[in-house]
């Protein structure tokens, strides 16, 4: 019998592990190290945040999902990897610490034959002082963080119902962050909290971003045909803003968060303040720090992790120039180039570069987004990575056959503004690939057939919908694998 350890219980690595165990049944374990006791949907986080959901409804105890399905667990994170095995362990093996109440602080090893790494991020508040819950400004990373939130909001408003006004800044807090999209859904469903709660009139929203311009979310922007005409996403973003009263500043590097003030470099150079009340700011991602040493035990986390703390995967890490990039840069497979029997998926897996042209200031200060890696596209690249792997296990294969590569993959996005059936609307967005193919698309770098963008209320039921959805396959509840990636 042969092990696939997955590292991460996240949207990734959930995917994964029930795929991989659906396919395998006992025939082959299948375990999962994730050292949080608790699966959270994370797109719902931003309801939690403005109070219109708790906690307990975007979350659910993970042990149970994994003793009905026959899923090994430990609740740790990992430390370091050992994929050439050591001296007194032959197998390759990873390094974990429980962080369970009765077993904190234990360290163990486990092999594996294969490997998922789906840890997810590192949440880098660090990378910018002052930035973060536990300093000056809110996040909704989490399901705490988005309490948290809630509660700083919960005090904004109160103040404005006591006749103060209030500004209320949101967006992004360093020059490299990615995940503008999360940022963007928070906006308007305070932007809309604030009117259902009739203080609007006291708020002032600002949106600070590192985007070049308003709708770039990190794709470089989009291309929608619309009543006959194509029009860039920036046009369709800029009048959404303008509608709703929210002011915005981008090409904006946030360089220090203060008590009441941010302050922040623009991609000219000037640095700038303004100032706050409350203020959502969702902080850079980085790898978790994974440590990677050969069977003599001398480091190689350089050669197996980027910079970032990403793993390197089969894409092209060539450096060059933007206009050089290319769709086959992006990996199809996920694996290892050193190290067959490695995978990596969802956020964990280092890109080739970003998707948004890289800019950079007078100073030297990279301010462009970080390509996003979430939801969706993590969900198709650990199911079809899992099904290599199981193939791989089960003789049918001896390399990997299907792939699940960003540039040929498309994605769907509904960022809701609200949380009532009746009431609220959702911002809808899909598009084909997802990385821009300028060689097949010459003008737009996306087929404008499956690239849209439309806002209103079915699109809301819909994110509804999706939150019901994927919790419910997330459980591993009856007929799960009906609801797709």
């Amino acid at each position: 019998m042969a092990r696939l350890l997955i590292l991460g219980g996240g949207i990734a690595g959930q995917t994964a592990a029930l795929h991989a165990k659906k396919r395998l049944g006992g025939s082959h374990e299948v375990a999962v190290v994730t050292p949080n006791s608790l699966w959270n949907w994370i797109p719902s986080n931003i309801w939690v945040g403005v109070g219109l959901m708790k906690p307990e409804q975007v979350t659910f105890p993970l042990a149970p999902v994994y003793r009905k399905t026959g899923i090994s667990h430990y609740q740790a994170k990992a430390i370091s990897l050992h994929p050439e095995g050591s001296a007194g362990q032959p197998k390759p093996f990873v390094t974990i610490e429980h962080t369970s109440p009765e077993k904190k602080g234990r360290q163990e090893i486990v092999t594996y034959d294969y490997l998922i790494n789906s840890t997810g991020p590192k949440l880098n508040f660090d990378a910018t002082p002052g930035l973060g819950p536990l300093h000056h400004s809110q996040s909704v990373c989490t399901y705490d963080h988005a309490a948290h939130a809630a509660t700083a909001l919960d005090e904004a408003v109160a103040r404005m119902q006591r006749g103060e006004k209030q500004t209320l800044v949101i967006g992004t807090g360093h020059g490299t962050c990615t995940c503008q999209g999360a940022a963007f859904e928070y906006l308007f469903n305070v932007e809309f909290e604030l009117r259902r709660r009739k203080v609007r009139d006291k708020a002032n929203l600002v949106w600070i971003s590192n985007e070049q311009e308003l709708g770039d979310f990190g794709i470089g922007g989009m291309h929608i045909k619309r009543g006959g005409y194509i029009t860039h996403s920036r046009i369709f973003t800029e009048s959404l803003y303008t509608e709703r009263g929210v002011k915005w500043i981008t090409r904006a590097h946030v360089k220090e968060v203060g008590p009441n003030t941010i302050l922040y470099e623009t991609l000219d150079g000037e640095e700038k303040t303004v100032s706050f009340d409350f203020a959502m700011l969702l902080p850079p991602f980085a790898g978790v720090g994974l440590k990677a040493f050969d069977k003599q035990g001398a480091d190689i986390t350089a050669t197996m992790f980027a910079k970032s703390g990403f793993m390197l995967v089969d894409g092209n890490y060539e450096p060059k120039p933007y206009d050089q990039w290319l769709p086959s840069d992006w990996p199809s497979t996920y694996q290892s180039p050193i190290y067959k029997n490695i995978f990596a998926v969802g956020i964990a897996f280092a890109p080739p570069h970003a998707i948004s042209k890289p800019m950079t200031s007078p100073k030297g200060t990279p301010i462009f987004p970080a390509p996003p890696r979430t939801g969706m596209p993590s969900g198709v690249m650990a199911r079809q990575v899992a099904f290599n792997i199981t193939d791989m296990m089960q003789g049918r294969s001896e390399v990997p056959t299907r792939q699940a590569s960003l540039a040929r993959m498309g994605a769907a996005c509904i960022a809701s503004a609200g949380n009532s059936f009746w009431n609220g609307t959702a911002v809808a967005m899909t598009m084909y690939p997802i990385v821009p193919d300028f060689q097949t698309y010459p003008e737009t770098g996306r087929a404008l057939r499956y690239t849209t963008g439309e806002i209103g209320l079915a699109g809301h039921w819909i994110k509804h919908l999706l939150h019901f959805g994927f919790i419910y396959k997330a459980r591993a509840n009856p007929f799960w694998r009906v609801v797709p990636e």
